[in-house]
């Protein structure tokens, strides 16, 4: 695999209609917004999109939802653990070392695990990871974090326009319960339900080669993050966002000429500008916007319309 060679920046258009795309849990679950009313999704929520599609088109990933474990382990801890036995035994394997005590004297270097988990998972060398490293056997490494920089950054997402929210209230009623075998219906439970009615939002971020390098993120690493960014709502569906309520619009995706960029990063994103069409006072759908990308000498984008 080729070593990521050129930097790279990249827009993702995406489009939200009655769907709550980012609910803030400290304020009802409704959805982020600023004080100037303009949607926001956090890099976190993005990030964790792209690695659920990482983990759909068959990579390994490091940082799990519980749901959607695939290899039996219930948190981050137990899986480092069980990636630097199974390392271990693949160097014990390979020296064809039998001996027990030289078995239980081996030492692990912070910059040695720091290898085996962006060698393991994509996630790790995509968007690095801070792991709790504490190796007993070498009472220097002890207790010592040990930190992934990934070359990926994602910022956070925010609506071109303000957007309007709408909320409402809801009822669940069951038959939660069956008394001493008698037939009855439980109380109603009430909540509320919130969404935005349309909102565009920009997606907005960058791979540094430098960073790559040392996290071993390739070409076709990148490949895969592009892949990942115009399915970024694929088996992502929920009660909060029906299929079809959250859209790629399109996606544009500079490749550099060089390792440290013919343009800084804050100019290539701001070439993309993104404005309502002529005559219409509130978007209803992304139709309603007119794109358009300023030119840069010696750098174009590659345009990719949403799946």
């Amino acid at each position: 695999m080729a070593e990521l060679s050129n930097k790279i920046d990249f827009v993702l258009l995406v489009s939200v209609k009655m769907a709550n795309p980012n609910g803030d849990p400290l304020n009802g679950n409704r959805p982020r917004i600023d004080y100037g009313s303009y949607g926001e999704i956090t890099a976190e929520c993005i990030k964790r999109k792209i690695r659920n599609r990482m983990q759909d088109l068959g990579y390994p990933i490091f940082v799990q939802s519980n749901d959607r474990s695939d290899d039996g382990f219930t948190s981050l801890s137990d899986r480092a653990s069980a990636l630097i036995a199974k390392k271990l035994e693949e160097k014990h394997l390979a020296e064809d070392k039998s001996d027990k005590k030289a078995k239980k004297g081996d030492k692990v270097s912070p910059e040695q695990y720091a290898a085996w988990t962006c060698e393991t998972w994509l996630d790790v060398r995509s968007f690095g990871q801070v792991f709790a490293f504490n190796n007993k056997k070498d009472k220097e490494a002890a207790g010592v974090s040990v930190g992934v920089r990934g070359p990926i950054s994602i910022h956070q997402a925010v609506s071109i326009d303000p957007v309007e929210v709408c909320s409402y209230q809801i009822t669940k009623s069951v038959n939660g319960e069956n008394k001493d075998g008698k037939e009855g219906k439980s109380s109603d439970t009430m909540g509320m339900k919130h969404m935005i009615k349309f909102g565009m939002y920009e997606i907005k971020g960058a791979i540094n080669v430098q960073l790559a390098t040392k996290t071993g993120f390739t070409d076709e690493d990148a490949e895969v993050v592009k892949k990942c960014l115009l399915t970024l709502f694929e088996n992502d569906a929920s009660s909060a966002r029906p299929d079809g309520s959250m859209e790629v619009v399109r996606l544009y995706w500079w490749k550099h000429n060089c390792k440290e960029g013919q343009y800084s990063s804050a100019k290539v994103h701001r070439s993309v500008k993104v404005k309502l069409k002529e005559g219409i006072a509130e978007a209803l759908s992304a139709d309603d916007y007119d794109i358009v990308v300023d030119e840069l000498n010696g750098l174009v984008p590659e345009v990719k319309e949403g799946m």
